[in-house]
């Protein structure tokens, strides 16, 4: 008889499991697609948008920004330059830690990010359609499957 372990490793391949895991890819690829949109209407690529995104939440470290967005720290240095060259980022010295160089948003910055959330409708108007009960069962599954509960 098959344990609890040996059943987790094994593939699901039943048609409902291939079903979600279509469903999942589909709307990956549509957020996608309309974040890289919604970038270049700002006149910036995906990536600067992502750390333009993160970046309006909490200056932090380029190393910090690489882990979250699992990359490279010299691709975050890459990107950074050309947001800090068109005045949306700026660098700053961590106040715990004057060695440490934090990336922070500037006001432009904070409007930009601002007007790429807004016209992220994809996910929004499906979402807002939902009730309550929904979303927070959604998001609860979301971050079981991402193993973070």
């Amino acid at each position: 008889m098959a344990t609890s372990s040996s059943r987790a490793r094994t593939p699901r391949t039943d048609p409902l499991t291939l079903e979600v895991v279509e469903l999942i890819g589909s709307v990956v690829a549509r957020y996608h697609e309309e974040y890289e949109e919604a970038a270049a209407g700002h006149a910036l690529t995906g990536a600067q948008a992502r750390v333009l995104g993160l970046l309006s939440l909490e200056p932090m470290p380029m190393r910090r920004i690489a882990q979250k967005l699992k990359c490279e720290p010299s691709n975050i240095t890459g990107i950074v330059d050309r947001l800090e060259a068109r005045g949306l980022v700026e660098r700053r010295a961590d106040a715990g830690d004057r060695r440490v160089k934090l990336a922070a948003v500037t006001e432009e910055g904070v409007e930009v990010a601002r007007g790429l959330r807004e016209s992220l409708h994809f996910a929004r108007e499906p979402l807002a359609e939902l009730s309550r009960d929904e979303r927070v069962a959604l998001r609860g599954l979301l971050r079981r499957m991402l193993g973070e509960v």
